[in-house]
């Protein structure tokens, strides 16, 4: 028997390379006002992270992501049950119960469950094979998908949560959309995210009343101060807008390296974490955002490729799972920072301070990397060649 070549593709280790180097500078100079007296504090810890989620990365290239499918629902349930402890047990900061305390270090389950949320996904799809189901067929796998991703919505939108709640609806719409789910059950779904978003533009427009019942009162401020950050630049809108003013400062190239203003007098919370976008901003300016924009359009687009030079479905739907939370959560985090979208808590991928979230961005590779090598690159043309 013919043993199997493995391809090696290291343009996704070389972006990998570059966010972790970004981060870094991103994170010493945003973490001043935390840590003056220590300034490689959280540096040395992202560091860390790092090497760590490496190791893992590593570990799971060289794990067969096959055997997962095996595991699946057992992994799903386990985070599950996790959730349901911050729900009782967790630690409570910032407004929001979203953390387990393990002794050594604090987890965040809602990050894990992302992944083994795809993990299941996958294996619920692949079932399915790739031919276009018929509307009934498809309106029951509808109603599993739905019911599998409503589970965890619920845990993590009480924590609250609304950022990693909208995660988890991000994976399971790009998985359903690429999926042999028909397009007669896809459409309607597409129209219901549209017509609820447009509604509650027009209640927020013409009654008021009636759209701040729907949030609860701290979600409502962060509304007020993302659709009106100057009118509330005391307050709510206080981090939007200190974070347009350093974003804006920094022009075409930027104040340089630990010199922007905002950033350095400490006038924008979280600068290190949620709104690190701001450092790249005020102090790489336009050219720097543009680098950084570049490499994740790079990464998702040399994940694009794996996926569709992967040699079954179920490394397809892992690699298109990633790809929506990836490009979501890039999205997010930085339309929130310049005011396109309201603040949510989402990390930027690779490059903000957290351990939770860089580790489950770390494993996601790792998992794009084992479909990789262990992919055919002639799979679509051979599948076609059958198939005639």
């Amino acid at each position: 028997m013919k043993q199997k070549k493995f391809y090696l593709d290291y343009s996704i280790i070389t972006i990998l390379f570059l966010l972790f180097i970004i981060s870094l500078f991103a994170i010493y100079s945003g973490s001043g006002q935390y840590a003056q007296s220590q300034p490689f504090y959280f540096v040395i810890r992202q560091a860390i992270w790092y090497i760590f989620g490496i190791l893992i990365m590593l570990a799971v290239i060289f794990f067969d992501y096959e055997l997962l499918k095996k595991q699946a629902f057992k992994l799903y349930g386990i985070s599950v049950l996790l959730l349901v402890a911050v729900h009782f047990f967790g630690v409570f900061r910032n407004g929001s119960q979203r953390w387990l305390n393990l002794g050594v270090f604090e987890i965040q389950p809602s990050e894990f469950m992302k992944i083994f949320l795809i993990i299941y996904l996958a294996v619920l799809l692949e079932r399915h094979g790739n031919r276009k189901l018929s509307l009934k067929m498809s309106i029951q796998l509808t109603l599993k998908v739905i019911a599998v991703t409503f589970i965890p919505f619920v845990f993590i939108f009480l924590q609250p949560d609304l950022g990693s709640a909208l995660t988890v609806l991000a994976i399971a719409l790009t998985m359903i959309i690429v999926s042999s789910i028909s397009i007669k059950v896809i459409l309607p779904i597409l129209f219901t995210i549209v017509a609820s978003v447009s509604g509650l533009v027009f209640l927020y427009a013409y009654n008021e009343d009636i759209f701040s019942r729907l949030f609860q009162s701290h979600q409502m401020d962060r509304i007020y101060g993302w659709l009106n950050p100057a009118e509330y630049a005391s307050d709510y809108g206080y981090q939007l807008q200190q974070a347009i003013m350093g974003i804006g400062s920094g022009q075409l190239s930027g104040a340089g390296f630990n010199q922007g203003m905002q950033i350095q007098n400490g006038n924008v919370p979280e600068a290190h974490t949620d709104f690190i976008f701001t450092v790249i901003g005020e102090e790489y300016g336009f050219i720097g955002a543009s680098i950084l924009i570049l490499l994740y359009f790079l990464l998702l687009y040399r994940i694009t490729k794996v996926a569709y030079e992967a040699d079954n479905l179920f490394g397809v739907y892992l690699c298109v799972g990633i790809i929506g939370i990836l490009a979501f959560q890039v999205f997010q985090n930085i339309a929130m920072t310049i005011g396109l979208m309201p603040i949510t808590g989402i990390t930027l991928p690779f490059i903000s301070y957290g351990g939770s979230s860089l580790i489950t961005n770390m494993i996601m590779m790792g998992l794009v990397i084992s479909v990789q090598i262990r992919s055919s690159k002639d799979y679509l043309f051979r599948k076609k060649a059958i198939s005639e």
